[in-house]
């Protein structure tokens, strides 16, 4: 892409996602871990279960929020790049598919 098409603000705004990604991803295995921890008769709408779980939302609200704030760069980038004269990658090419109930020729 050219270097005129990017954004400035687009690293951090990517920093931002990426991290928030990272913290999301360990809350989530710490819930994984949380909910494993608990005895059989903890299930879905007793109390302790229930605080677990709305202690793991509060903690995800911020990486959320980031990624509902920033993450609108990611559609942002993807215009800029169909719109530059020079694609991130090349296009695909295609390549004609033998017709059905034909063998392909092969020269002896």
């Amino acid at each position: 892409m050219p270097t005129g098409a990017v954004q400035s603000h687009w690293v951090y705004r990517l920093g931002v996602l990426h991290t928030a990604l990272d913290r999301l991803d360990a809350l989530h295995e710490q819930w994984l871990l949380t909910r494993g921890s608990f005895p059989a008769d903890v299930r879905p709408g007793t109390p302790a279960f229930d605080e677990a779980l709305a202690e793991h939302h509060a903690e995800s609200w911020s990486y959320l929020d980031d990624w509902a704030t920033h993450g609108h760069v990611l559609k942002d980038i993807n215009s800029a790049s169909r719109h530059s004269s020079t694609p991130l990658a090349p296009p695909p090419t295609a390549t004609a598919a033998p017709a059905p109930g034909r063998s392909p020729s092969v020269r002896r």
